[in-house]
């Protein structure tokens, strides 16, 4: 997908402080505009003289289905991304871009020190225990990277580290470390690490006894990985080398050569991701097949490692489901025949391919959603989306218990935490909202007791209390209520007064939760409304909200987030004319087709890596995710979605109209979004556009989807990001 959606089935200590990073910090980018308010028009005006990069014209013709389309720019595609020409254009609309920023520069490092300045130096995760042995990974101040380490016994043992991330991410300009497994005898870790940012890793194994890392290197790997119960074997996933697409499976034997590595499963039909992991049980390797709207479980004994994976059910066009293990049960998270997903199991897997031998243990339900399951021994714990809000619901197998877990009214989002043991009559989630740090809390669900086990500290003069959170709806135009989360600070008046960041995704059923994001702090203390519109093309209210925004649907997404742009300004809420959006990826396509549909109702706009060449990447099966994505925009080789898409296509809708002012971000080696997509727009913006706001786009070099990697360094992007919109706006610096 364009933004990646994991199923989350292995435990991975290294996806922790990832997930920690991605709620402290926008990722999102964040909104820009340029008012005519106090001096910051005039420093405008002056960084508007800085000459702008003309890109040459190459006509490039493409005709299907009776239609010729003309591509100016379509030169600016490299693959190899070596080509001097079109690295020339990227650093000119870099120069172009520092330029046009410089006047913010003093802004940009006070953003940057607040935002950092609130994090805890000495960041830490709540430690897990598997076997005795104490896992946990931290932060030591000032460092980019976390220390990934366990203690034996108690957490009063000796400290070992296993991974030094600032260590390891030394000499490269990108590092993250994709993932940490250990083996059943917690001897060996194996790695996966990323230092391109392609999301193509290389897998080491580090022997724990010795230190030191084995000789052997798997390259060009996707970063799942998933140990053998006797340790012998490691099976990862092989990626295409031109689609990036994890299609192969393959078995690596401890202590030869990768180039021996044996292929055990190839995913022939290449609409279908495949995902790899180890059952909490430890019973099973499981591969997840999955594309928009169908899904197979394979499993493999994980004691029989030179065993065959079967089909847990085989494959069945428009049936999604996912398998969780506990206890010699089976349980699955299945939408046959119901839309919403129901809950079902099995304890025979010799017959789990007949669904009529399935146990109902949740029915469907038209006003609750099944997220996600995860199986214990004894209970069942279940994510779902209710009411709009992401809600944590807990099961006794016996019957004896069904109950959804405490919150805090208002706009929040609760999740199952890391839950290492299914063993266990405790369990871990976690709890959020706009204006509450990330909470890690236990429930001992035998009597209900619940203990918090950590509340991320935000450092400096934060107080939860000086901030509101709310929620409100907004009628669209067909007539449906789209929901919307918002907060700001509790002296910004709600009163049109107020300039506001709305922001949004709305594609490929991901929800946009109300997370507490550490950077939108510095937004809200400047008098910024901060609010999330709960567009069609998630899955907020329910599947049929995704349906809704989806393939010959899909312009639901665009007209709501112009529609709920519309009605907090109508509603007197937020000021019209200091309105601004946001989106990134997928969010950065709806961020294109706004500003064609809508260029009157937001006075900036921030589209990172966005996604605005629609037709022509669809129409291309090299591209990393064109095949597997036909199901969610349509497959434009058929001219009814051909059609659809060139409507709303943003570079294709390019045309001769006021634009407000973009601040438009790429990655040189991004595989989600390739850089030229938006490269391409923001010239043919140039051509175009009949205004003289200002259009700026940054090309990071050395990173990709994410941007730049590291704890701090993030910052300075969110920062610049941040420095753009409050510059604008003309507030308080």
């Amino acid at each position: 997908m364009r933004e990646t959606i994991q199923y989350k089935k292995s435990i991975l200590l290294a996806a922790l402080p990832l997930i920690l990073a991605a709620c402290q910090k926008s990722e999102e980018p964040a909104a820009t505009a340029d008012t005519g308010h106090s001096e910051s028009a005039a420093e405008t005006s002056a960084a508007m003289t800085v000459e702008e990069p003309v890109a040459e014209k190459r006509p490039h013709e493409m005709t299907l289905h009776g239609v010729t389309r003309v591509d100016d720019y379509y030169w600016l595609r490299d693959d190899s991304r070596s080509d001097p020409e079109v690295l020339a254009y990227l650093e000119a609309e870099n120069a172009h871009f520092d330029a046009s920023m410089e006047h913010t520069k003093e802004l940009q490092e006070s953003l940057y020190e607040e935002m950092v300045g609130r994090l805890d130096p000495d960041e830490s995760s709540v430690p897990y225990e598997k076997d005795g042995w104490w896992y946990y990974y931290r932060y030591e101040p000032g460092k980019d990277y976390a220390i990934y380490a366990r203690r034996k016994g108690s957490m009063e043992a000796e400290e070992e580290v296993l991974i030094d991330g600032n260590q390891r991410a030394e000499g490269h300009e990108f590092y993250r470390l994709g993932n940490l497994e250990m083996s059943d005898d917690h001897r060996y870790a194996a790695i996966a690490e990323d230092t391109l940012s392609r999301r193509i890793h290389e897998i080491r194994i580090l022997d724990t006894q010795t230190g030191e890392f084995l000789p052997e290197v798997i390259g060009n790997a996707n970063a799942s990985v998933a140990w053998s119960a006797d340790g012998e074997y490691l099976y990862y996933l092989d990626k295409h080398p031109e689609t990036l697409l994890a299609y192969r499976v393959m078995r690596h034997e401890m202590g030869t050569d990768p180039a021996e590595d044996v292929l055990v499963y190839e995913e022939k039909d290449y609409r279908f991701y495949t995902g790899l992991w180890r059952s909490r049980s430890g019973d099973w390797i499981m591969l997840q097949h999955s594309e928009t709207n169908t899904s197979e479980v394979q499993l493999l004994a994980a004691d029989e490692p030179l065993g065959e994976f079967r089909p847990f059910l085989p494959r069945e066009t428009d049936h999604e489901y996912q398998v969780d293990h506990a206890n010699g049960r089976f349980f699955i998270r299945s939408n046959w025949g119901a839309e919403n997903f129901r809950v079902m199991s099995v304890t025979d897997l010799a017959t789990a391919a007949d669904k009529s031998t399935w146990e109902e243990v949740i029915p469907h339900r038209d006003n609750a959603m099944v997220r996600d399951i995860e199986a214990f021994d004894d209970w069942l714990a279940v994510e779902e989306r209710k009411d709009g809000l992401r809600k944590v619901r807990v099961l006794a197998l016996d019957g004896s218990m069904d109950r959804y877990l405490d919150a805090d009214a208002g706009s929040y989002v609760m999740w199952v935490s890391t839950n290492v043991n299914t063993s266990t009559d405790r369990l871990r989630y976690g709890y959020s909202s706009l204006v509450t740090p990330n909470q890690q809390w236990e429930v001992d669900l035998e009597t209900g007791e619940t203990t918090l086990l950590k509340a991320d500290r935000i450092l400096g003069n934060f107080d939860s209390a000086n901030y509101r959170t709310g929620s409100t709806t907004v009628t669209a135009r067909d007539g449906t209520e789209v929901p919307v989360s918002y907060a700001h600070h509790k002296d910004t008046q709600l009163d049109g007064s107020a300039p506001a960041l709305v922001y949004a995704y709305g594609s490929y059923g991901s929800s946009t939760d109300p997370w507490f994001r550490n950077s939108v702090v510095s937004l809200m203390d400047r008098g910024f409304v901060y609010a999330i519109a709960h567009i069609r093309g998630g899955q907020e209210m329910g599947r049929q909200w995704y349906e809704q925004g989806r393939l010959m649907n899909k312009i639901n997404t665009f007209t709501d987030y112009v529609d709920v742009t519309a009605g907090l300004q109508k509603k007197g809420m937020i000021d019209p004319a200091r309105t601004y959006a946001m989106g990134g990826s997928a969010g950065g396509l709806l961020m294109g087709a706004v500003v064609t549909l809508a260029p009157e109702l937001y006075h900036g706009v921030i589209a990172a890596v966005p996604f605005v060449d629609v037709v022509t990447t669809m129409l291309d099966e090299s591209i990393p995710l064109t095949t597997n994505e036909w199901n969610e925009w349509g497959d434009p080789h058929e001219k009814e979605a051909f059609d659809y898409i060139l409507s709303y296509s943003p570079y294709d809708n390019v045309k001769k109209q006021d634009y407000p002012n973009l601040m438009v971000t790429t990655g040189l080696h991004d595989s989600q979004v390739q850089y030229f997509e938006p490269a391409k727009w923001v010239a043919k913006l140039r051509d175009y556009r009949t205004d003289e706001n200002r259009l700026i786009m940054k090309t990071n070099m050395e990173a990709g989807h994410g941007g730049a990697s590291g704890r701090y360094r993030a910052y300075l992007e969110v920062a610049e990001e941040y420095a753009f919109l409050v510059d604008l706006a003309g507030m308080e610096k």
